[in-house]
């Protein structure tokens, strides 16, 4: 489609609310130490005569909690990893009143201690929680009336460790140990230690306390797995029982055993060594009789296996699965089955790398690497419910929350134990495809507002050669992809020049005409020197640059604007012979060709580079490098969802839909079929669900449109050959001029390779025919 402009004005998302003084205090064990993987069960009996219609309970912990109220399972894993910048906590709020009786109930909180940092995870240093429900019928603060005790079961599984990116610890329960039933109302807590005060809400370690962004988990319960052997089931010697998941799932695994005491049960998945490092796994030492167990501490896999000692009776295995509360609302389907898979894997790699934060992948790292994020949150927008958005808005507002004092910008955040700054994935994330795309798809305001300035100071500490092009900068890691063939200098330069189209939209929503007047100045140098110094007449390559041609950089000139149409036939010579992006680049790689109207080219490298990934029966999500292991990149990960941008572009440009104003009040769908003959898409907008469809044939190209209420909607279709439109029967276009459509919709001429119409919200079904 030769460029249909798509309009992306970026304003971004919420901010934090203001709240109301807290009367509770931080409390702890009295005995607690900064140690790590340590488990606290703390308790309180309160009296209410009435139960209130709500009673919003507030609960801040380090690291994460599970509530019971008068033995009713409230929350299942609670609590968010530290934190919105480098000091602060985040803190739930949950409305507990359903669970309430009249007269004396009992709250019971299990609190798990991560007590070590990671990729994801600052540690605070000090056990504590914080509880707080104020109705007018009665107050429950923490405070020295509340009873604690450290969890006596809880211990951490033998070697091997989980690598230092995770803060998370393998969970070692041991049944002998166990308070049975202690989160009950009639258990007694008379030999527990009574909790010690460790300071006001507002204290040290914990800092200032910021509403949870995100919702809580989703929770499936427990369910039985898609393949298990009958139960009962018991063998004379040691046996590995293999259950299959009905996908790559977040879960917590759960068993009923009828044993003698003293028996180890281990349960682990197939991504225990995902990318290479030792993951999480679980082991259960049983006591005499019939147990049942659930292991709190979640870890992903296609499958989970049952090391069942000799002699263990096991009477039922079943798992919970856990996993950000968002529904796949979205859709893509077509008459190529490549493509549908590509998207559907895509999908769901997407959803298994979101939690308390966008994650590279759920198994190694389960950190929030910004070049990742970028990529996810663009598929979310096309695939996820408008939930999701808040996961994405979290990770805007701890990049630039965690900004140091010389203004550099760094991820994974939140982090304990990096703290390397990549300039490439920090260019992205401010800029035109990570804060302004946020703006676009959702027409959230606020975070443009809140989060502008730290952008800004970020673009300051970039330097500039008297020719106007950007100096490279090393930062910690000058990482740019994966691979080899990489053109620093030149991929610096157009990532420098998207972050300050991104930067440009930004000030412009905010009115702020001197900024918006800079970077245009800015923008227009990097464009000539671009086009000039750094075009050699068949590709963009930097003077310095002495290797093969690189793809990545190509692409970034043309997905930017930098690359202008008299170079697209060149670049697409670029495109068909040069092969050097990671999957997480090839998303741009893909997109610049769609992007230049080489819609069935775009398709023909993407089965080339994806397909032994994309047709690979034992997998149901997409790898880090293009192959496993040895074959992959950076320990070769099996579930990395920056390399689902053809999620994306298939949606985007193949279907046609994107927005053209902030929040979807006016989007286009101008399909770029190619060769395709029938596909369809689904999005679930900030303003509604939008549906199309399309039929592309020798005879014709027939659409059908959905357009919520409340918008507008660009509609192309594509032109070649095409002699006359029709729209729901009434004849809108006909010998090269429209006709009579006035009531229908308003033509707005050929742009490039498509005929295009406005129309209102509706629906709509357009039929244009080919000449034959």
């Amino acid at each position: 489609m030769k460029k249909i402009i798509l309009l992306f004005l970026l304003v971004v998302p919420l901010a934090l609310s203001a709240q109301t003084p807290w009367q509770a205090k931080w409390i702890a064990d009295p005995n607690a130490r900064d140690e790590p993987n340590a488990w606290y069960c703390y308790r309180e009996d309160f009296f209410t005569g009435k139960v209130p219609a709500r009673a919003l309970a507030k609960i801040a912990i380090d690291t994460k909690y599970w509530l019971w109220i008068n033995g009713r399972m409230v929350i299942f894993e609670g609590g968010l990893k530290r934190g919105p910048n480098s000091k602060d906590t985040y803190y739930d709020e949950v409305d507990i009143a359903k669970y309430l009786v009249n007269g004396r109930n009992t709250i019971a909180v299990l609190g798990w201690y991560f007590g070590k940092d990671g990729f994801s995870h600052i540690s605070s240093g000090q056990p504590g929680l914080l509880f707080e429900c104020i109705t007018p019928e009665f107050k429950v603060l923490s405070d020295t009336s509340w009873k604690v005790i450290r969890h006596p079961a809880y211990g951490t599984c033998p070697p091997p460790l989980p690598n230092f990116r995770l803060a998370e610890s393998s969970i070692k329960f041991d049944a002998g140990n166990d308070i049975a039933n202690w989160y009950t109302a009639n258990y007694s807590t008379v030999k527990w230690n009574n909790a010690k005060v460790m300071g006001p809400a507002s204290a040290a370690p914990w800092n200032n306390l910021v509403l949870r962004p995100i919702p809580q988990w989703k929770d499936s319960k427990l369910l039985p797995y898609s393949s298990a052997p009958a139960f009962p089931f018991q063998s004379g010697k040691d046996t590995m029982i293999i259950c299959k998941l009905p996908s790559n799932l977040q879960v917590t695994p759960y068993l009923k055993v009828e044993a003698t005491e003293g028996k180890v049960i281990e349960m682990k998945t197939e991504d225990f060594n995902g990318g290479g490092a030792p993951n999480v796994y679980a082991q259960y030492v049983t006591r005499n009789g019939i147990q049942a167990y659930e292991s709190y501490g979640w870890m992903n896999g296609q499958t989970v296996t049952y090391k069942i000692p000799a002699g263990v009776k096991v009477l039922e295995l079943k798992y919970r699965e856990t996993g950000y509360n968002t529904t796949f609302a979205g859709n893509f389907t077509s008459s190529d089955d490549f493509l549908n898979n590509i998207w559907q894997k895509s999908l769901r790699t997407l959803y298994i790398t979101m939690r308390d934060n966008y994650m590279d992948c759920p198994d190694r790292e389960r950190a929030q690497w910004w070049g990742d994020e970028v990529n996810e949150s663009g598929e979310a927008f096309y695939a996820l419910d408008t939930k999701s958005h808040l996961l994405f808005r979290k990770g805007m507002y701890e990049l630039i929350g965690w900004q140091r004092a010389d203004s550099t910008l760094f991820s994974p955040i939140p982090a304990g134990n990096y703290k390397d700054e990549l300039p490439i994935q920090m260019l992205t994330s401010v800029g035109y495809y990570g804060f302004w795309n946020y703006y676009l798809n959702t027409g959230d305001k606020k975070p443009v507002a809140d989060l502008y300035p730290g952008v800004r100071k970020y673009l300051k500490i970039w330097k500039r050669n008297d020719d106007g092009s950007v100096k490279f900068r090393k930062g910690g890691w000058s990482w740019g992809d994966w691979g080899t063939e990489i053109d620093m200098e030149l991929m610096t330069n157009g990532f420098y020049y998207l972050a300050l189209k991104g930067a440009l939209n930004m000030a412009e929503t905010l009115n702020l005409k001197d900024d918006a007047a800079e970077y245009r100045r800015d923008m227009q140098r990097i464009k000539t020197v671009f086009n000039t110094r750094f075009w050699d007449g068949t590709a963009y390559r930097h003077p310095d640059y002495k290797g093969k041609t690189d793809d990545r950089s190509q692409a970034v000139a043309v997905v930017s604007g930098i690359a202008d149409q008299d170079k697209y036939p060149a670049l697409l010579q670029v495109f068909k012979t040069e092969e050097h992006a990671s999957p997480y680049m090839e998303k741009y790689v893909l997109e610049a060709m769609f992007q230049m109207g080489y819609a069935d080219e775009a398709i023909a490298r993407m089965k080339k580079r994806f397909g032994s990934m994309v047709n690979n029966p034992g997998y149901v999500t997409l790898f880090e490098g293009w192959g496993i292991g040895e074959e992959g990149y950076g320990g070769g990960t099996t579930n990395h969802a920056w390399s689902g941008g053809a999620l994306t572009l298939l949606s985007q440009y193949l279907c046609g839909i994107a927005p053209l104003e902030p929040g979807y009040k006016l989007f286009q769908i101008v399909p770029n079929p190619g060769a395709v003959k029938i596909g369809s898409a689904t999005v679930q907008s900030v303003r509604g669900v939008i549906k199309t469809s399309f039929e592309n044939s020798a005879a014709g190209f027939n659409m059908t449109v959905l357009v919520p209420p409340g918008t507008e909607a660009v509609i192309g279709v594509p032109a070649d050959q095409v002699v006359q439109i029709s729209c729901n029967k009434h004849t809108v276009w006909s010998n090269k001029k429209p006709v009579d459509n006035t009531a229908v919709l308003k033509y707005l001429g050929r742009i490039n390779d498509h005929i295009l119409f406005r129309v209102a919200s509706g629906s709509y079904i357009i039929k244009a025919v080919k000449k034959v």
